[in-house]
């Protein structure tokens, strides 16, 4: 069973669902993020975890992999999930959480991916999926795809599509 975290928009989380992986909840730091709608229009339970609900990111991680733990989370994956995760909860998932990121890593970590690849002007970016560790996009590379700059009005969009292709790719040949 996957639990998702999320904290945006959620159309990671709709390829996913899309693909008819199992899916057994999904968690947002955020009660706004339209990616909880997108759960709930699939059946599938959803919860919020806001920082200023705990009393620290630790205790709010501890409480989160917990209720993911309750519902069957096996496989944790990051989509679009803007929080680094403490070490408490990397260890309640070893090897076992995974990050969609629009860059070809180690280049261009962080929410600014995008931006600086088109500030970099370079002739290529990607999409990497990766393990996560406690460094800023760091973890293990699973898998890359490059997608070339230009034409740069249309960047987003080409990066998201090779998100929503490869994440469920590389998420169901690991629960395989």
């Amino acid at each position: 069973m996957i639990g998702v975290l999320v904290s945006g928009h959620g159309s990671n989380l709709q390829a996913l669902l899309d693909a008819g992986l199992p899916i057994g909840a999904v968690a947002s730091n955020r009660k706004d993020a339209y990616a909880l709608v997108r759960a709930r229009a699939a059946g599938v339970p959803t919860a919020t975890f806001s920082l200023d609900c705990h009393a620290d990111r630790e205790e709010r991680d501890l409480v989160m992999a917990t209720w993911l733990e309750e519902h069957g989370a096996e496989l944790v994956v990051l989509a679009g999930y803007m929080h680094l995760l403490t070490k408490r909860f990397l260890e309640r998932f070893p090897e076992r959480i995974v990050n969609v990121h629009p860059s070809l890593l180690p280049a261009f970590p962080g929410m600014r991916a995008i931006e600086e690849a088109l500030e970099a002007n370079v002739e290529e970016t990607g999409v990497t999926i990766h393990l996560v560790d406690e460094g800023l996009d760091t973890g293990t590379v699973l898998r890359q795809e490059t997608v070339p700059l230009e034409p740069r009005e249309t960047l987003s969009e080409r990066l998201h599509a090779v998100e929503h292709r490869l994440l469920p790719a590389v998420v169901r040949e690991m629960i395989a």
